[in-house]
């Protein structure tokens, strides 16, 4: 098996992430609506405050995504929320483990950030597993969260600190 190279986004990437969170298995777990467009992509990637976007790579294709966003409010500066995807073909491979351990590194390392808080849908017990193995508790249940397929999903809150 190929290694997986973790890197910040380049503007090359962007026709990749937008085929990545086409794909149904990606957009049915996450808040990606179908058919994103290309703009909407470019949009996404253009430089922000406090947004970082880290991308997975295997043999030089771009297998996933982690969006981080740190909270300008001063108040919470101490706080990063994030998004993740990972290509259906891609997943078992390791490739959520390898984003979420670059973005802990970040975060800790890097960043000041003292609390990582997510969103997921309580349905996704892959994803939850994950955050479990790195450390997210629940915190909460939001009802209703989103709707997905023409009915309401429930999501669960969780938070990593330092």
């Amino acid at each position: 098996m190929s290694d997986i190279v973790i890197r910040h986004v380049q503007p090359d990437d962007t026709e990749a992430l937008r085929q990545l969170n086409a794909q149904p298995e990606v957009y049915h777990d996450t808040l990606q609506i179908p058919h994103p467009s290309m703009e909407m992509w470019q949009e996404r990637l253009k430089p922000q405050p406090g947004r970082r976007h880290l991308v997975a790579c295997i043999d030089g294709i771009v297998t996933g995504h982690l969006a981080l966003s740190v909270e300008q409010n001063p108040r919470r500066s101490h706080v990063a929320t994030f998004g993740i995807s990972v290509s259906p073909d891609f997943r078992n491979r390791g490739v959520g483990s390898a984003l979420l351990r670059e973005m802990i590194n970040l975060c800790d390392n890097w960043l000041r950030i003292e609390r990582i808080e997510l969103t997921v849908f309580v349905d996704n017990a892959p994803a939850l597993a994950l955050y479990r193995k790195y450390g997210f508790e629940a915190e909460g249940t939001g009802r209703k969260y989103a709707l997905r397929n023409g009915e309401y999903v429930d999501a669960l809150f969780m938070a990593r600190m330092k």
